[in-house]
């Protein structure tokens, strides 16, 4: 088979790049400073459902970074002001939860030193409204500001 010059290098350099790092996968953390990092993860979670609940959404939407992507049905919808908008308009009236938030099922696994990925299912009840309840991943990276969520994929 004969290749273009121009065909020769696209494929010289498609190889180099899956040879020389595309696919490493980068080593995750030791065993005690991915403790600290999970349970700093944890924790943020934890705070933001406990702001949810109490109508603080800024607070709620505190654990994302601000150039976060969040996966909806239509594709991803970048950054926080658009989440914000969104749950403003189907979680809250009033400045206040239509329902309270839970989180169970949370399972964080690294991706390397300066990432993690969580796993959980939420649930909303209460309000006269029919429970929710759905599974989450979020994609966290330790950023200049400390761990944040880059990307959220909720259904």
């Amino acid at each position: 088979m004969h290749r273009t010059p121009a065909a020769q290098g696209l494929f010289l350099t498609a190889f180099l790049l899956v040879s020389c790092g595309g696919g490493v996968a980068h080593p995750p953390p030791p065993a005690s400073t991915w403790a600290a990092d999970e349970a700093q993860i944890r924790g943020m979670i934890q705070a933001s459902v406990e702001a949810f609940n109490r109508g603080d959404l800024p607070g709620h939407l505190a654990i994302y970074d601000p150039a976060v992507t969040f996966m909806t049905p239509s594709g991803p919808r970048p950054g926080v002001a658009p989440i914000e908008a969104s749950f403003r308009e189907a979680y809250f009236r009033d400045g206040l939860p239509r329902q309270q938030l839970a989180i169970d099922q949370l399972v964080a696994r690294p991706l390397g030193s300066d990432a993690a990925f969580v796993t959980g299912r939420f649930g909303l009840s209460g309000g006269e409204r029919a429970e929710q309840s759905g599974w989450f991943t979020l994609v966290w990276q330790r950023t200049p500001a400390g761990w944040r969520a880059i990307h959220d994929h909720s259904g």
